[in-house]
């Protein structure tokens, strides 16, 4: 054991140097190599930053760990010379930080990590799940507790997820549209309510409070407390959305199951657990508890729309969802996205029959749908798009163009259109006309890509410790090119 503790000192005092070198041995005109920078804030329970406490920066290839001291306004930083797995845990006297997850860290990757506190038992290893200090909320009200706690925030790198990009960028958008729910009901009254109810509505306006002002690691806490003190619908549904929002995704299906089994009457808590639920892959499981949210409000068009973002997005057909779209534009024909995600939907189901594109009613009805949609809307690009795609496979891709064109006019930087164009114009021998439109879409697409990498970027990630899970499995290396 001895020895082992001395080769990691080596190890350690070896990084050091390797870290020193970088700042000292550059000559004026060599040019700088790229290093991995991870720094971050360290803050106790209550959300302050705690100073002087030892944060130590480790790599799991090799043991090597190097330490540091957070300062006055509790922030610290690292630095590494060689790409790796890393992971970053803090101490102080009587306290813990729970270690953040495996980072996979590559050379010019800039990483902020910042991590929480909590009183760490005497002869006991900190478990994320138990506080002891004076600071502690008061044991939930609620029946289990749950099965994970957040041990800080990080920013986005990959946030893996499951299937395509279209599917990620699918649940990003659910995941947007759910908190806007959060204000879309009335939370229930509490003016006469006990001590502990008014407290958890302080609770979760202090969460709103400091998610406006981008600090989402207070405002979890806060919506947790909040539901400690109240297990109302508002409160539950505010901590899930969090949660989602920041891609703490089992987490946030817990919390939307729980949430909507103590208020089985709340479409949002179904809606926000279809999109948890989406997000985690099981695409069936989220489709089946959205279409129980449209059922309780049939006359809301959320659920619907939830619906349709997720049949756009599937390989198959999802269950339920054709039937719930058919009633929606059957009461609200001049809803514009419901036609058309309804028309979608008939239309995936008489390719996946292997029905004629010509004869078969769906496809017919399909297209009747869609020239709804854009009767309602002629902005509506989408729509446009999918009658393109209508006559395409019909063997009209003269209609085809005419409707990708009328797709540009509506949205110019509409990447689907303008790549379809360039199909059509190639098939119909305007190669000149297909290779304009090619440059168009690969401008806009990149102009997409980067837009939706920055949008990440600036979510916040949280650090999630589960039960019985204590460190997320280190990702595979990626091989050097």
């Amino acid at each position: 054991m001895h020895r082992t503790r001395i080769w990691r000192s080596v190890a350690a005092a070896t990084m050091l140097l390797c870290i020193s070198s970088v700042t000292f041995a550059q000559t004026p005109t060599a040019e700088p190599r790229p290093v991995i920078t991870v720094s971050g804030t360290v803050r106790n329970s209550a959300g302050h930053p705690v100073a002087d406490v030892s944060v130590f920066f480790e790599e799991q290839a090799n043991a090597a760990s190097v330490e540091t001291k957070t300062k006055a306004d509790g922030t610290f930083s690292f630095l590494a010379l060689r790409p790796g797995t890393y992971t970053v845990r803090a101490e102080k006297s009587g306290m813990r930080a729970p270690a953040s997850a495996s980072l996979l860290l590559s050379l010019g990757e800039k990483k902020q990590i910042d991590l929480v506190l909590e009183s760490s038992p005497p002869n006991q290893s900190s478990s994320p799940s138990t506080k002891k200090s004076g600071s502690s909320p008061p044991a939930m009200e609620f029946d289990d507790k749950p099965s994970f706690t957040v041990a800080g925030v990080t920013d986005w790198t990959n946030v893996g997820g499951h299937g395509s990009d279209t599917k990620l960028r699918t649940s990003e958008s659910l995941a947007k549209e759910t908190a806007t729910l959060k204000s879309g009901e009335p939370g229930e009254a509490s003016a006469a309510a006990s001590e502990a109810a008014r407290a958890a509505d302080a609770h979760r306006l202090a969460g709103d409070r400091a998610e406006h002002s981008g600090d989402p690691l207070a405002a979890v806490r806060e919506y947790e407390q909040a539901v400690r003190l109240n297990p109302n619908e508002q409160n539950y549904f505010a901590w899930g959305t969090e949660l989602l929002l920041h891609r703490a995704i089992k987490p946030a299906s817990e919390v939307f199951t729980k949430g909507a089994a103590a208020h089985p009457k709340s479409a949002r808590m179904l809606a926000g657990l279809g999109a948890a639920l989406y997000a985690g892959g099981a695409y069936a499981d989220a489709a089946r508890r959205v279409c129980e949210a449209s059922d309780l409000q049939p006359a809301d068009p959320t659920p619907y729309l939830f619906l349709g973002k997720m049949e756009m997005a599937a390989s198959d057909p999802l269950p339920c969802v054709e039937q719930k779209l058919a009633r929606f534009t059957h009461d609200q024909p001049a809803n514009a996205l419901g036609s058309y995600y309804y028309a979608v939907a008939l239309w995936k189901k008489s390719r996946g029959a292997g029905e004629g594109p010509e004869n078969s009613p769906a496809v017919q009805q399909a297209e009747a749908l869609l020239q709804m949609a854009v009767t309602a809307d002629p902005k509506l690009d989408a729509a446009f798009v999918q009658l393109g795609i209508l006559y395409d496979a019909q063997g009209n891709p003269t209609q085809a163009i005419d409707a990708y064109k009328k797709a540009v006019e509506a949205n110019p930087q509409s990447t689907e259109a303008h790549y379809r164009l360039a199909l059509d114009y190639k098939r119909t021998g305007e190669d000149e006309r297909s290779e304009k439109e090619l440059q168009r879409y690969k401008q806009a697409d990149k102009s997409e890509t980067a837009a939706i990498e920055q949008q990440r970027r600036e979510i916040r990630q949280f650090l999630i410790i589960l039960q019985d899970q204590p460190q997320t499995p280190a990702p595979p290396e990626k091989p050097e090119k």
